[in-house]
């Protein structure tokens, strides 16, 4: 089935149709999810959402763009959670240098610390990085995050970048973007990456695969997104869900090893 590996259903988006939407996905082939924080308020609502639906696991980690809300009692929380079952993974964290909400210097600082905390309870991250590739494979490379162990979520650069990348031994989650008729760079990614090497997301509710771009997205849509990598690789859609999902159970390990 089809392994879901970010999506923030804990948005306010989906307040009017959650409950509803989250039990259609079985139906719709979806049968696990990550649902990654992005806000310290995000971490507890993550964790809620995962502790409600037997197929929804939790990331807990804060977004670049919101690391003036975190202090050291945030990090001793997300160490705390890290030890639940239905916590798999310290995310999403990274650089942000679009929208530049907070300084470089104290975003760098946070996803260090956050990296630290994965490092040290022994769980993979799931990396933000818009416009800061310079800064985050640096990051990358001093923190050896291949020893860690984690996704660059999203992957918005060329193969150069993805070349260093999988070279460290990360995943690169692929989305609703890459069925998008100007995602030149991305294509040639998918093309040039293993599959064994790539995620299904959505980034729900954002990123919604053509036909559906500028509407809510959800993980229905990922078989389009599917389709799409199949027909760059010229493999089956159904192939690719079955790679995928291999790769987010062994990359997501606690899921398969607290027998959820």
């Amino acid at each position: 089935m089809i392994f879901e590996s970010h999506a923030h259903y804990d948005d306010e988006a989906f307040d009017g149709d959650r409950e509803e939407l989250l039990h259609s996905l079985s139906a719709q082939g979806v049968g696990t999810v990550i649902n990654v924080a992005a806000s310290v308020d995000g971490i507890e609502s993550t964790v809620r959402l995962a502790e409600e639906y037997p197929f929804v696991y939790a990331a807990v980690g804060v977004h670049p763009d919101e690391v003036g809300e975190m202090d050291q009692g945030t990090l001793e929380r997300m160490r705390r959670l890290a030890r639940e079952d239905k916590v798999v993974a310290i995310g999403e964290i990274g650089l942000d240098y679009y929208w530049d909400k907070e300084k470089h210097e104290l975003q760098k600082e946070w996803f260090r610390r956050q990296l630290d905390v994965a490092r040290q309870e022994k769980l993979p991250f799931i990396i933000h990085s818009r416009e800061a590739a310079a800064d985050t494979l640096q990051v990358a490379r001093e923190e050896r995050v291949g020893e860690i162990g984690g996704v660059v979520h999203c992957f918005s650069y060329g193969v150069e970048l993805a070349r260093e990348y999988l070279n460290m031994g990360l995943y690169l989650g692929i989305g609703g973007v890459v069925t998008f008729k100007n995602a030149r760079k991305l294509k040639e990614v998918a093309e040039y990456a293993p599959l064994s090497a790539l995620l299904l997301e959505t980034d729900s509710p954002y990123l919604a695969p053509v036909p559906h771009r500028g509407k809510r997205n959800d993980s229905g849509n990922l078989p389009l997104v599917a389709q799409a990598i199949g027909e760059i690789k010229g493999i089956s859609p159904e192939e690719v869900i079955r790679v995928t999902e291999e790769n987010g159970r062994r990359l997501f390990y606690k899921i398969d090893k607290n027998g959820k």
